[in-house]
């Protein structure tokens, strides 16, 4: 019997190489459709704060969406890495184009002008992750980013995937957030763990 953790390891490596083995074609489209997804939802038409994120190659890319949240007036806010605290915080992008750099992760993130929001500022989050299940559990990348960035957040929390990283369950400790929806190229599933 394996542990939860060497569980959480096995699973991400199979993960990875099959978010890596997606044809390029094919990741451009469902990415595509996943933006078109997000952009029906009236929980995104309806928010008026939302934190977003730069995605690395092997995510959804939802980068139009950073254009779409602007030109709608709501408040953007992608992640920044903070060395001094070890964790993200949420920051404030009003100019994607010149207020990105790549971060210590290799990720695209604000600028350091760029003002930190507070959590409670924001009413709406996309969330990546490797792997998530219907009860909104979610399997990061193993550093707990997201679960420290987020444990304070008390606005919806929504994990955005390709349609093969849903499955039947996710490994999760204590310290795992619960996300609130996952959407997916084809379909928006509301958690069951609420």
């Amino acid at each position: 019997m394996s542990t939860l953790v060497e569980r959480k390891a096995s699973l991400r490596q199979q993960l990875r190489a099959e978010l890596k083995a997606i044809a390029p074609v094919a990741r451009a489209i469902a990415s595509a459709d996943l933006c078109t997804r997000i952009r029906a939802a009236s929980v995104w038409q309806s928010a008026r704060a939302v934190l977003l994120f730069f995605h690395v190659p092997s995510e959804p890319d939802i980068a139009p969406l950073l254009a779409d949240a602007l030109d709608a007036g709501k408040l953007l806010a992608l992640p920044r890495f903070n060395a001094a605290t070890n964790a993200y915080e949420a920051v404030r992008v009003v100019d994607p184009v010149r207020e990105l750099a790549t971060g210590p992760f290799q990720v695209r993130e604000p600028a350091a002008m760029c003002p930190v929001v507070p959590l409670n500022r924001l009413d709406l989050a996309l969330v990546p992750g490797l792997g998530f299940d219907a009860r909104g559990h979610r399997l990061g990348r193993g550093k707990g980013h997201y679960d420290r960035l987020l444990a304070g957040f008390g606005g919806r929390k929504i994990g955005v995937a390709f349609d093969f990283q849903i499955m039947a369950e996710v490994p999760c400790e204590a310290h795992d957030i619960v996300l609130d929806d996952i959407v997916t190229p084809a379909r928006w599933i509301a958690a069951k763990a609420h």
